[in-house]
């Protein structure tokens, strides 16, 4: 599902040139939970933007379900995200003005489904928050909006779902609670997921870790 072949990514700063990442290959296959943990700066969140096609390696390749990042446009990029990829972000990024429900159902309604909000529905119940289908994000806590987050991911039924310190705003409970939806998730939909994560307990879900130190897969 996903191929990294010596992904390079560099910046410059000021004379410098700084390397986040350092001839980074691997291969995770169709629906396989796979962590990619490391300390702050490791280049995690360098990676998982090169993998999702957000960024442009230096050097290297990305393959996504067939199809190599490195010969498409923008524009296709983005297509491609949008019919394959699903994201969650530490920051929730919900609509405030919208309810549970109708974040569920952005995606699908951008695609002109027809059976958006049945399927927003559908969603919300699968992550517990049936009964708060018609509340505003800041009427739900951090693990609730995670939860509806998670939802909205799911919604367009991804081939890879990335996920960006998805707990890195929740405390320990809410936060086992979101990993262990994701899980279930994977499991039940059968897309690829893609945790970076800097908590080794959280990675622990995974069925696979990839450790990384300075820009380099270490183990």
């Amino acid at each position: 599902m996903l191929v990294a072949r010596e992904l390079t990514k560099q910046y410059v700063s000021g004379d410098a040139v700084v390397t986040a990442l350092n001839a980074v290959s691997f291969e995770i296959s169709s629906g396989e939970f796979v962590a990619i943990v490391g300390p702050s700066g490791s280049g995690k969140t360098t990676l998982l933007g090169l993998l999702a096609g957000l960024d442009t390696p230096s050097g290297g390749t990305v393959i996504l379900d067939g199809a190599d990042l490195s010969t498409l446009t923008e524009d296709q990029r983005a297509r491609l995200r949008g019919d394959k990829v699903g994201f969650v972000f530490q920051s929730f990024q919900l609509i405030p003005s919208l309810t549970a429900l109708e974040n569920v159902s952005v995606p699908l309604e951008l695609r002109g489904e027809p059976d958006a909000t049945v399927r927003a529905r559908e969603l919300l119940a699968r992550v517990g928050l049936a009964e708060r289908a018609h509340h505003f994000p800041a009427q739900l806590s951090g693990g609730e909006q995670q939860r509806v987050a998670l939802a909205r991911a799911f919604v367009n039924q991804p081939r890879v779902l990335f996920a960006d310190e998805p707990t890195g705003n929740l405390d320990r409970a809410a936060g086992e609670r979101v990993v262990t939806l994701l899980e279930k998730l994977n499991r039940e939909s059968g897309s690829t997921v893609v945790l970076v994560t800097h908590d080794p307990g959280l990675a622990a879900h995974a069925h696979r870790i990839i450790h990384i130190a300075d820009g380099q897969i270490v183990a």
